[in-house]
């Protein structure tokens, strides 16, 4: 916490707040896409249910990590971790996507989700990340943000095959 009354005392802070907006926006994005894949479900089974608690799992760390790659001025264990982190939670959300898209009542969600060419194209630049977090931890937080930036703009998919339904 900044304890001058000046804006150059917030720039030690900096790399926390960067971080703290990237967290935000990583989360928004995984409840944006939840709320979707949960309005084109048709039917759950067992193991969907079930399949969503590694995803809050890995979501539930996103604060931790977040806050230790903020605090540490991106140190490149805390930006591998961060990084680990987000590449759990994209395969928990793989996962709950696959395991919700073959379901058999849910096979119009598999088709509109298709070959999902974003999805694993995120988790080959979320490992590529891990591993530049060693070299340029900057440039890791930065691929980072971009894989962020990638999921800004919305995946239309979903919407498209439930205004089809109507």
């Amino acid at each position: 916490m900044p304890h001058d009354e000046d804006f150059t005392a917030l720039v030690p802070h900096l790399p926390a707040f960067c971080a703290y907006v990237l967290r935000l926006i990583y989360v928004g994005i995984y409840w944006n896409n939840h709320h979707h894949l949960c309005y084109a479900i048709q039917r759950v089974n067992g193991s969907v249910l079930w399949a969503n608690l590694p995803l809050l799992f890995w979501l539930s760390l996103f604060s931790i990590t977040t806050d230790w790659m903020g605090e540490s001025h991106l140190r490149p264990v805390p930006t591998a971790c961060y990084g680990f982190v987000l590449f759990m939670t994209a395969l928990a959300w793989y996962i709950t996507r696959t395991l919700t898209a073959i379901h058999g009542d849910n096979a119009q969600l598999e088709q509109a989700l298709g070959a999902d060419r974003k999805g694993k194209i995120s988790v080959v630049l979320d490992l590529t990340a891990i591993a530049v977090s060693f070299w340029q931890s900057w440039l890791a937080a930065l691929i980072y943000a971009l894989v962020a930036a990638m999921w800004l703009i919305p995946d239309r998919r979903i919407e498209r095959m439930s205004l089809n339904e109507e």
